[in-house]
């Protein structure tokens, strides 16, 4: 009996750290307590001593357990109430349609989980269940929209190659004038087109400007067209949408006040001047220039604001 007294003693609840070793553990005080049974009475004196060590030893050891699974249910819920929290973040994210922010969230929602312990088992299933379906709804229906994305976008892409054949055939003899409205005609188609796959987006502009560029040169397009042109080409390209217009026109009003000031400034001092010297006259000649150039410049950037505002427009209406 002291033998067995001595056992129960030595047990270290310290190193018992989960369920199932607590459980066998457990088991094994069982066994010696039947083991105890069996043993014949002790000497006198010594019997009641030796019973109330046992019992003493068998007591500390059950009460240890018992705080143990306590405190482990009290985890269990409260791991319980984190995860239900995640649950209903997951939820509240499921149906965003900001596919790269939500999924960097649920990534990290899902990594969140990880680390919380363990639930009861009744409730295990139900609430990881109700978790994972919240985040396999969201990826689904990312992955369909970027399928979708993928399949217009590859599908831009050919309409702008059959942009670019179009340009390419137009006949080195054909009339000037016509041949410039249906530059003009196919820019604008290919400004009308949506984005392509990003890792052809650099290739197919550059042989459209190749293109159009030479054409420009072929049949004399304006200057002025050629600039109109490619701004509106830049415009349809940017990505973040409205605040790069809108600092886009914040910057050509700017410009175009300028120039509106400097053109004043000009007519002013073109006032002031005596053609009747042959310096008065160059210099009459070269302001001239000047005048002519600014107020080429000013329409341009009229109808490139122009080009900004219906930009802005179309922003609002999508």
């Amino acid at each position: 009996k002291t033998v067995i007294c001595e056992i129960v003693e030595a047990i270290d609840c310290n190193e018992l750290t989960t369920p199932s070793q607590w459980e066998e553990k457990a088991q094994e005080v069982i066994a010696l307590q039947a083991k105890w049974k069996t043993i014949g009475y002790a000497p006198q004196k010594m019997n009641v001593q030796i019973y109330e060590r046992f019992h003493k030893a068998c007591d500390e050891f059950f009460h240890k357990r018992g705080e143990f699974f306590k405190s482990m249910k009290e985890n269990m819920s409260a791991n319980l109430e984190k995860k239900r929290a995640l649950c209903e973040k997951a939820e509240a994210l499921k149906d965003s349609t900001d596919w790269k922010a939500t999924a960097d969230a649920l990534t990290k929602l899902q990594k969140e989980w990880k680390t919380i312990g363990p639930v009861n088992k009744r409730h295990s299933n139900e609430v990881w269940k109700r978790f994972i379906t919240a985040c396999d709804y969201f990826f689904e229906q990312r992955n369909k929209a970027q399928s979708s994305q993928r399949s217009q976008e590859q599908e831009n892409l050919e309409k702008k190659k059959a942009i670019i054949e179009q340009l390419n055939a137009i006949n080195e003899n054909a009339d000037s004038e016509e041949a410039a409205q249906l530059v003009r005609d196919l820019t604008k188609q290919w400004n009308s087109i949506g984005h392509v796959p990003i890792k052809e987006k650099d290739k197919i502009y550059k042989r459209y400007r190749n293109i159009v560029d030479q054409l420009f040169d072929r049949f004399h397009i304006s200057a002025s067209n050629r600039k109109l042109s490619n701004f509106k080409a830049s415009v349809s390209s940017m990505q973040d949408g409205g605040s790069q217009l809108y600092r886009e026109r914040e910057k050509l009003v700017r410009i175009y006040e300028n120039m509106k000031s400097e053109l004043q400034t000009y007519e002013n001092n073109l006032g002031f001047l005596n053609a009747s010297s042959k310096k008065g006259n160059s210099l009459l000649n070269e302001l001239n220039r000047k005048v002519d150039k600014l107020k080429a410049d000013i329409e341009l950037a009229k109808e490139k604001i122009k080009v900004l505002d219906e930009s802005i427009a179309n922003e609002k209406q999508e």
